[in-house]
């Protein structure tokens, strides 16, 4: 825990180096985000008038930076307590601590630069000259290596993960019969994105970052989410993920600035959820307004407690966050 306070001081230390403002944005949100698999934990406000309406705990502070970008700042960074539904284990806590940062005017490749530089800071201010994680470990102050998921299919999976991506949509029974001759067992309700999820998930992410930290980048159309397809193949979006020992550590994108096409995947995404799950969220109207303002900017989140994991070799999340949240009472769960 002492570790812990070390690398935040740390890199705080590093973020006001850049010139980066460090902000703070409300927890509660009009809409905790609007991606297909994450869930959020809802709240009510009640007015004065005794008028009630519904609010959520954000999954991650994304919204409200980037309206904080279409106000006019270039460069912020929050250390932002985030919350998520249905996620507890290993390397999930239902409240965590996110690292999220954006520059203006710049592109994403820069966040990859940035997210070396923390893994050195951090491994420095922990006293660590490896990060490790079970039987894995990392040099955390060698250059990332960079890869394509289409590169990590074909090298780890032996799939052409690309041959099934046509006009930004995937081509499921295409994918599913790639994955079973990888050996990779599917569903036949998985649709292409919970294919290339076991995929990943089987053949791809344990063999990611091992001796040095990996950059996988290039996510294929299907993935983009809050991200914009690259000019030269929209087959792809400015996406990447940070990996070491096998944990995904940060979420970066090119960020899209087009509102018409972010509110046409957040349609898309609750429309799925609501197949899935039963239920959907609202869109944050003043979020996509906002977005017909923003400047061009790339942006990324990066997990703190999992990064603290690798520099103190700490089995689980729960070992690095000061008071885990409590678990119900085997009483309860009955």
């Amino acid at each position: 825990m002492l570790a812990r306070g070390r690398v935040v001081a740390a890199l705080r230390t590093w973020f006001a180096g850049q010139d980066f403002v460090e902000v703070e944005t409300p927890v509660l949100q009009t809409s905790p985000g609007n991606e297909t698999h994450l869930h959020a934990f809802g709240s009510e406000l009640i007015g004065p008038d005794t008028i009630r309406s519904p609010l959520y705990l954000r999954t991650s502070p994304e919204f409200a930076c980037k309206k904080l970008l279409a106000a006019g700042e270039s460069r912020i960074v929050e250390f932002a307590r985030t919350f998520r539904n249905r996620e507890r284990g290993r390397l999930h806590h239902p409240e965590f601590t996110l690292i999220e940062w954006y520059r203006a005017s710049a592109p994403y490749e820069s966040l990859m630069d940035d997210c070396a530089a923390l893994l050195a800071e951090a491994a420095r201010a922990a006293g660590a000259k490896e990060l490790r994680h079970r039987d894995t470990s990392v040099d955390p102050f060698a250059p990332p290596e960079r890869l394509t998921v289409a590169q990590a299919f074909q090298r780890h999976a032996g799939v052409d993960l690309l041959a099934t991506v046509k006009d930004g949509k995937g081509d499921r029974d295409a994918l599913d019969k790639a994955a079973q001759a990888a050996g990779v067992q599917t569903a036949k309700d998985d649709d292409w994105t919970d294919v290339f999820s076991r995929i990943l998930a089987e053949k791809v992410e344990p063999k990611l970052g091992n001796g040095r930290a990996v950059i996988l980048c290039e996510y294929p159309a299907p993935l983009a989410a809050l991200a914009r397809l690259k000019d030269d193949d929209p087959r792809v979006a400015e996406r990447f993920e940070l990996y070491a020992c096998g944990v995904e550590l940060a979420n970066g994108f090119g960020e899209l600035t087009d509102p018409a096409e972010q509110r046409r995947r957040f349609e898309a995404a609750m429309a799925e959820k609501q197949k899935r799950y039963g239920e959907r969220y609202p869109i944050d109207e003043d979020f996509l307004a906002a977005l017909g303002h923003m400047p061009p900017a790339c942006g990324v989140a990066l997990g703190l407690d999992r990064l603290v994991m690798l520099a103190t070799g700490a089995a689980r999340i729960d070992d690095v966050i000061w008071s885990a949240v409590a678990e119900p009472s085997h009483e309860l769960k009955k």
